[in-house]
């Protein structure tokens, strides 16, 4: 896309834009296809190529190229949807692994009666661990610390 070129009005192709061209630019050879629900716009990135560097370490790349592409969608745009990229299944590996995670914390924090504290996360990752116990009569769960360092801590509650 050279500068001249005029940026998409839609925000799902504008979506599509960039990260083709972040793909172009980074020379991997990947497809990305775009779906758009009422809240969500929603961008699969997949192909022959090891995508890890896109992907980053704890998904840190592929985070910052979210958020890229959601300030861009959201551009002059009045109702604002979330922005969602995911690489080679990343995402749900990763949910799959937090969710596990956090039950095998709260199993820890009940037996050994202390707080647990679990690695620094995103704040979308954060959201999913609190989404998972939040229905835990015998847990409860909080964020501590400062980004980038900010962590989900689970401790137990005192039965009455």
């Amino acid at each position: 896309m050279s500068e001249l070129e005029e940026i998409p009005e839609e925000p799902a192709e504008r979506v599509r834009a960039i990260v083709d061209r972040v793909l172009d630019e980074i020379d991997l050879d990947a497809e990305v296809e775009v779906s758009e629900t009422e809240d969500e716009i929603y961008a699969e990135i997949d192909g022959p190529d090891e995508l890890g560097i896109l992907i980053g370490r704890r998904g840190q790349t592929l985070d910052a190229l979210q958020l890229l592409c959601y300030r861009a969608a959201s551009l002059g745009v009045s109702e604002r949807k979330r922005v969602t990229l995911d690489a080679a299944g990343y995402r749900e590996r990763r949910r799959a692994l937090l969710e596990e995670e956090a039950v095998v914390a709260a199993q820890r924090a009940v037996r050994n009666d202390e707080p647990v504290r679990l690695e620094p996360m995103s704040a979308s990752e954060r959201r999913m661990v609190h989404e998972v116990l939040k229905d835990r009569s015998d847990v409860e769960t909080y964020s501590e610390g400062d980004e980038p360092e900010r962590r989900i801590v689970v401790a137990p509650l005192i039965s009455d």
